[in-house]
């Protein structure tokens, strides 16, 4: 499972010119699933983004994690962060997951960060979406369940 995690002062996902999920400071997160991901990489992947700590605190130290902020997260399922470039210059996209089990895995993500986190919005699955945020800092971490 792969991420990458802006934080932000303010994100949306549209739809068909229609604003499906909003949300102030806090997290975009685009995710993509992979063939091989399952449970135990929703698991090991909030809990790492959940508890990182790129907040500034006080002393402008980024030591504060997206609970500490009672921030909020957008999730948005993105399958090219599983594009494979090595050949030629179209992308292949055979190591996402396929769609079914994608969906039902992200559903689950986006389930277990409820746990967490009070306001969790969505994009669509599978749509084309029109996402813009303000990012925050720029900050910017990309993360991969096979490398934590």
């Amino acid at each position: 499972m792969r991420a990458v995690v802006q934080r932000v002062r303010q994100a949306q996902v549209d739809v068909d010119g229609q604003t499906i999920g909003k949300i102030g400071q806090g997290y975009l997160i685009l995710l993509g699933v992979g063939q091989e991901d399952g449970p135990a990489q929703i698991e090991r992947l909030w809990t790492k983004i959940l508890k990182m700590r790129i907040f500034e605190d006080e002393n402008g130290k980024t030591n504060l994690s997206l609970a500490d902020v009672r921030g909020e997260a957008l999730v948005v399922s993105q399958f090219t962060l599983y594009a494979n470039c090595k050949k030629g210059n179209r992308p292949s996209f055979t190591e996402a997951g396929k769609p079914q089990e994608a969906e039902q895995l992200y559903l689950q993500f986006v389930a277990r960060a409820q746990q967490d986190v009070e306001t969790v919005q969505t994009g669509r699955f599978g749509a084309m979406m029109d996402v813009s945020l303000v990012n925050d800092g720029p900050f910017t971490i990309c993360l991969d369940t096979d490398q934590l």
